[in-house]
């Protein structure tokens, strides 16, 4: 499995969570904690957004921990929201195609799981991307076609509902090819103005996810585990459960906000579980 993080807020370094902490997510590309994979090494990937609604991004299939333009990169680049991810590959080649993040128009996805099954539903998972988006295809991991489909189940104007869509219709595809290995799916997503995350598998057994507020107030982070050793301050994703991050002004300065609630495959049912 992958590890990734995704921040909302006023513009920091990217440095600041790939590289500086003692758990930044180059160090979990290196060794982690909370995944099955403790080497997330078959390439990364950083998508990051400037002034132009258009994100930037820079993909390798280098381990990121010995990635000099990483490092670089990593020190010049202030964003006020960007997404990284390490790979650990599920069994689609190392190539820059298949890091993450994927990019289409101004959104970039990022992806930790896998379909269960993959080999047996890929060609019916391509199918049900639109031809207007198949040009996007690039790569051959399921996580570039679940966001190709999402975009087709209209990501733009109802993100909550797309992702539900999306694993829903795949697990039916699941389902009709008698596959038992389950979906899982903990993503993170974004047009440039708010950040979405799910954690859901349709065994109920996601990998893992934790959110937190900076002290400062002026930033969300969200990562597969945490970056640093202050794990109080690191609220674990529930399992099921959809996170929309948002930024907003107050007091003169930048004011980060989010919300979590119970997410379905098939439905949309459920409450706001915390502000």
């Amino acid at each position: 499995m992958c590890r990734w993080i995704a921040y909302h807020g006023a513009p920091v370094y990217l440095e600041q969570f790939l590289i500086e902490p003692r758990r930044s997510l180059v160090a979990q590309a290196r060794r982690c904690r909370e995944a099955v994979t403790e080497t997330n090494g078959d390439g990364f990937g950083v998508g990051w957004y400037g002034s132009r609604a258009r994100p930037g991004v820079f993909l390798d299939i280098r381990p990121a921990w010995g990635d000099e333009n990483l490092m670089s990169l990593a020190h010049q680049i202030s964003s006020r929201l960007f997404l990284a991810h390490v790979r650990a590959s599920t069994g689609t080649a190392t190539s820059r195609a298949n890091c993450h993040p994927f990019a289409a128009a101004d959104w970039l996805f990022m992806h930790n799981g896998q379909i269960g099954g993959w080999d047996k539903v890929r060609r019916q998972v391509e199918q049900a991307i639109p031809d207007a988006l198949f040009q996007h295809r690039s790569g051959t991991t399921d996580s570039e076609a679940l966001f190709l489909m999402m975009l087709g189940h209209g990501l733009a104007d109802d993100p909550e509902g797309a992702a539900a869509r999306t694993l829903a219709d795949v697990e039916a595809m699941m389902l009709r090819a008698g596959i038992d290995c389950p979906l899982r799916f903990t993503a993170a997503f974004t047009d440039g103005h708010a950040l979405y995350a799910v954690r859901y598998a349709s065994d109920g057994k996601p990998p893992s996810l934790y959110v937190k507020q900076l002290d400062c107030g002026d930033g969300i982070l969200i990562a597969s585990e945490p970056v640093d050793e202050d794990n109080a301050s690191w609220r674990p994703v529930p399992a099921q459960s959809f996170l929309t991050v948002r930024s907003g002004a107050a007091e003169g300065k930048m004011q980060g906000r989010f919300h979590c609630r119970p997410f379905q495959a098939s439905s949309l049912v459920g409450t706001k579980l915390a502000a």
